[in-house]
Parts: structure tokens; C-alpha cells; sequence
């Protein structure tokens, strides 16, 4: 009863006083960091490896194994006598039952002292820390050998608590990087310094000596001009022609324009031949034509032609004047318009033409001239094409001309109506591989019926051809053929049909060295005479390049005419050495 009597005292006076147990529970109770926890923990694992080691634990960790101290009630009378009984049972906490005890001094006997039970938060603490200390010790063993298991995870567990705050606390105070920290990076000593725009690499050029041109305008303008001497056999290429040393200056150029949809190109030359010394030769000749391609609504194409050349009477020519100083310079002005219709895989065409030729006097070696104006006429023609498209690159296709030749003069002034009806029909082949092969050829018949019934129509066959073709980079071989119909106001005579024909090479040996070579062949057939023409000629030429602009060229060329008429057979070989230059 003393006993009951005095824990009930005890408690209404621990009720009384409210602080002593706040400080109790802040004190004695109150939650433990996890620093410290795993500082305990850290300390005991020492105190293991070096009971391993065999060594002595310094002062402070005998002080840590002490025990820890127990919780002392103010009261002697607040614990259980008897100890013995419920043993199995004690918890260590205030409110267990007392304990049985033979001890009748009981109430004056001084109490055990009772081991506290940790509280939860810091039971809570302490398995969680032991839990993470077991996982990184675990860790640790995968890589490291150890002979004692026990004396092994302590260390190990010792040193990664140990490297991870050094490592945080490394992380933590780490200086910030600036923003502009990476631009003031140190260069790589190897590093290449970067070449300038000029100096790096360019795609090669298909042709690096090939003419830039001229910006005008819309259009891209290359001039070129050509200075040499020639050295020929024949000044003239006639009959009665000898040696002679001449000046020689030719001016071409090609004019292109840029535009977006339609185009445009303007080509000339100008040839100027003057004797230096031998036989006296004064020709000047040129042309220049221009062609317009306009792309319409609903599949069509307008073409549109015009030219004008300037050339004096070949001394050659059946034509041609005996006994003169100077050849009558015959002048040419030509146009034409085409349209052309693309339906499915037929192809459609209309071509209207026209052309017209007038002639200068001729000197003659007394001094006087001998006017040419009976000579002077103007060709209407027309005509039609149809073709079919095999495949994009075969497209035969058929043609009908007809037309009318009129002279200035009705009569000339021996007496004959020049004037004459054109008919004439075609069938060819257009190709079109791309830069491998492309043109066209053409076969026929044509047909002038003069209308002086006196005078035999010229007729004969026809044979055209313009074809491109290059079996390698770098080399181009071209035929041309041409048939023309050559009237004439000789009396008693109709005139000759003329078949050109021309095959020519050109070959890039270097990027800046060209060859090129020509064979040709014409053929004139008279009509209301059995006579004809047949002249052959050969040439060959190099340019070497000494830049883009300039460069030394040369040729030489060789002709031959032969005729069953009296008067017309003559040779003329020449070769040529000057500088050209190009723009």
C-alpha cells in the first residue's frame, strides 16, 4: 500500500509540474539528427577495424563503449521492488509492472537502475542508417578482396561514408562556371588554323580555259579575236591564183541571254584578208543572225530567225567575173518565223521564210563597173513538218516546201524570165541523247521550174544533215550537209544544184591545248549542161592556251577542185600562225 501510495504522489506531482517533464521529453526524448547516427555508426566501425588490427582504442572510443548512462527517477519509490518476477517481460520502460523482491527494505533500498528504451524516431534512424551502411559496404566487397568479412565491411562502409561527404562537400563548393566560360577555352595547340574563302578548295571546271564573257545586260556576250599571217599558194582559190603572204584578222563572237523562260542568242563574224606581199587580195566578209525562242500557251513554241551576211563573189563561182579587180559583194538579209506544236507524240511545225539577195558592181581592171542588178531576187518559201515521237529520242518526221523565186528585173538583159516555182518533200530523222548524240538528217527532192520555158527547171535530189556526236568527254565530231540550189543569170543556162558536205573533229589533248580537223566535200552538178564540180579539202588545227584570255594557234589546209569544165581546176594549200584572244 506504501508503494501504491507513493507512485500515485508521484504521478499528480509530475502532473503539477508540467516543465520538469517538457524538459524530459526535449532532453531525453527528443529526435536524433542522422549525422549523428551515422557519426555513431562511423565510430564503432573504427573501434572493429582496429580490434582487427590488434590495437588499442584511443581514450575517447573507451569513452564511447562506456555505458550509457540510465534514467534516474526523482524518487526512490518510482520503480518496482522486485526485479525477478516479470524479467522476461521488461521492457526498461516507467510503466512496466513491478518487479517481485524477498528485499523487505524495499522502501528504503536504493533502486536498479533500468536501461532506457531508445524512442522510436531514433530506432527509425538507426536501421535505416545500418541498412544504407550494409548496401555500400556490399557495393564495396563486388571489387575489393578481403579476408575478414566483418573487419572488411566496416572499413569499407568507413571509407565510402567517408569519399561521399568529401565528395559532396567538393560538389558543394564548387566554383560556378561563367557564361562566357566557354569561349575563353584553351586552343588546341594542334588545331589547324582555317584557310581563307581564296584559298580553299574549288570544284574543277569542265573547261578552266574556256571564255568567261561579258555581262550586258541580259545577256552574256564572249567576244574573240584572231591575228596571224597566212602563208598560201593560192591568194584567191582560183584558176589564175599564185603565192601570196596575207594578213588575216577574224572577230567572232556569241551572245546568249539568261532569261528565265524564253532565250535568245546573237552569233557574227567578221573576216578581214589583205596582202602583205605576193598576189593582191583585198576580201572582206561577215555575218550576223540572231534567233528568238518565245514559249506560248497550250504547247506552243515561236521561233524567230533573222541575219544579214556580206560576202564577195567567190572567185570560184560559176558566177564568178573574169578580168576584174575587185568580185561583185553579193549581200544576203534572211528571216524567218516558226511555230511549233507538241500534240501527244505528234509533232507539228510551220516554218514561213524569206530571203533576200542583191549584188554590188564589179570593177573591172580598166577602171570601169559592170553592174550586177539583174541578179537581185527574193525567196518566199514554206513549210510544213510532221513528225511522230518513237521515243524522246528518235522522232522521224516528214517535210513539205513549196515557194517562189522572184528577180528584181522580170527580164534580164539577155532576154529570160528568171523568176521560178519551188516545190520539194523531205523525210529524216531527228535524235535527241543528250550531249552523246543530237541533230537530225534528211533526204528528199526538190524542185524550181523557172518560168521561161527556154530554160530547163533545176531538180535534183536533196541531202541535209547537222549532226553532234561525242563518243568521249572532251571530243566532238560534227557532219554537216547542205543542199542548195544555185540559180544563175548566164545566158542559156539554169543554174547548179550544190551538195556540202562537211565532217569535223575537235579534241581536247589538254586542258589547255585543243586539236581540231575538217574534210570536206562538194559537189556541183549543172543543170542544161554536162559539167560539174567536185572539190576536196582537208585541215587541221592546234590552239595552245597561255591563259584564260590568250593563246598561240595554227592550221594548215589544203583544197582541190577539180572540173570537167574548161578553166575552174586550181590547188591551194596555206597555213596560218597568230594569236588568239578571248573574252
Amino acid at each position: 500500500m506504501a508503494a501504491c501510495a507513493l507512485l500515485l504522489a508521484t504521478s499528480m506531482l509530475a502532473l503539477l509540474r508540467p516543465t520538469a517533464l517538457h524538459a524530459q521529453e526535449t532532453e531525453l526524448r527528443g529526435e536524433v539528427s542522422e549525422t549523428a547516427i551515422l557519426s555513431d555508426q562511423q565510430r564503432k566501425a573504427r573501434q572493429l577495424a582496429l580490434a582487427a588490427q590488434g590495437q588499442q582504442a584511443p581514450a575517447d572510443a573507451a569513452q564511447d563503449n562506456a555505458p550509457a548512462r540510465t534514467y534516474l527517477p526523482a524518487s526512490a519509490g518510482a520503480v518496482p521492488d522486485d526485479t525477478d518476477t516479470d524479467a522476461a517481460t521488461a521492457t526498461g520502460s516507467v510503466f512496466d509492472p513491478p518487479s517481485a523482491t524477498d528485499d523487505t527494505s524495499a522502501d528504503t533500498a536504493a533502486p536498479p537502475k533500468p536501461r532506457r528504451r531508445p524512442s522510436t524516431a531514433r530506432q527509425s534512424a538507426a536501421d535505416q542508417a545500418k541498412d544504407k551502411a550494409a548496401g555500400r559496404s556490399k557495393k564495396k566487397k563486388a571489387t575489393a578482396s578481403a579476408t575478414d568479412a566483418a573487419t572488411t565491411g566496416a572499413i569499407t562502409s568507413t571509407t565510402d561514408d567517408t569519399d561521399t561527404n568529401d565528395a559532396d562537400q567538393e560538389a558543394a563548393n564548387r566554383r560556378a562556371l561563367t557564361i562566357d566560360s566557354a569561349d575563353r577555352q584553351k586552343l588546341d595547340r594542334g588545331a589547324e588554323r582555317t584557310a581563307s574563302i581564296e584559298g580553299q578548295d574549288k570544284k574543277a571546271e569542265d573547261d578552266p580555259f574556256a571564255a568567261t564573257g561579258v555581262k550586258w545586260g541580259s545577256f552574256v556576250i564572249r567576244p574573240t579575236i584572231e591575228q596571224g599571217l597566212t602563208a598560201t599558194s593560192n591568194g584567191d582559190s582560183s584558176s589564175a591564183g599564185t603565192s601570196a603572204l596575207l594578213s588575216e584578222t577574224a572577230l567572232r563572237f556569241s551572245a546568249v541571254s539568261d532569261w528565265r523562260e524564253n532565250s535568245a542568242t546573237i552569233d557574227g563574224y567578221g573576216l578581214f584578208r589583205e596582202t602583205v606581199s605576193g598576189y593582191s587580195v583585198h576580201n572582206e566578209q561577215g555575218r550576223i543572225e540572231g534567233q528568238l525562242n518565245v514559249d506560248l500557251d497550250n504547247e506552243l513554241r515561236a521561233i524567230a530567225k533573222l541575219g544579214y551576211e556580206a560576202v564577195p563573189e567567190s572567185a570560184s563561182s560559176p558566177d564568178a567575173i573574169a578580168g576584174v579587180n575587185t568580185q561583185p559583194l553579193r549581200q544576203t538579209v534572211d528571216g524567218s518565223l516558226g511555230i511549233e506544236k507538241d500534240a501527244g507524240k505528234m509533232r507539228y511545225a510551220l516554218t514561213g521564210a524569206v530571203t533576200h539577195d542583191f549584188y554590188g558592181d564589179a570593177e573591172l581592171s580598166d577602171g570601169t563597173s559592170l553592174s550586177q542588178k539583174d541578179r537581185d531576187s527574193t525567196l518566199y518559201t514554206a513549210t510544213l513538218r510532221t513528225g511522230y515521237e518513237i521515243s524522246p529520242a528518235l522522232t522521224p518526221f516528214t517535210e513539205v516546201e513549196v515557194g517562189r523565186r522572184t528577180y528584181d528585173q522580170r527580164i534580164d538583159t539577155d532576154g529570160f524570165e528568171r523568176s521560178s516555182k519551188r516545190l520539194g518533200a523531205r523525210a529524216g530523222l531527228e535524235l535527241d541523247m543528250g550531249e552523246k548524240l543530237s541533230g537530225e538528217f534528211s533526204a528528199g527532192w526538190l524542185r524550181e521550174a523557172i518560168d521561161d520555158d527556154r530554160l530547163e527547171a533545176i531538180s535534183g535530189a536533196t541531202v541535209n544533215a547537222d549532226l553532234k556526236w561525242s563518243p568521249e568527254r572532251g571530243t566532238t565530231i560534227g557532219l554537216t550537209g547542205l543542199t542548195t540550189v544555185e540559180p544563175t543569170t548566164t545566158a542559156g543556162q539554169s543554174g547548179d544544184i550544190l551538195y556540202s558536205g562537211r565532217l569535223t573533229g575537235e579534241r581536247q589533248i589538254r586542258a589547255n591545248l585543243t586539236g581540231n580537223a575538217a574534210l570536206g566535200l562538194d559537189w556541183r552538178d549543172y543543170i542544161g549542161v554536162d559539167g560539174h564540180d567536185r572539190t576536196l579539202s582537208a585541215e587541221a588545227g592546234l590552239t595552245w592556251w597561255l591563259n584564260r584570255y590568250a593563246g598561240l594557234t595554227t592550221r594548215v589546209r589544203t583544197e582541190k577542185l577539180t572540173s570537167n569544165l574548161p578553166g575552174r581546176d586550181y590547188t591551194a594549200n596555206s597555213i596560218f600562225l597568230g594569236v588568239k584572244v578571248q573574252r
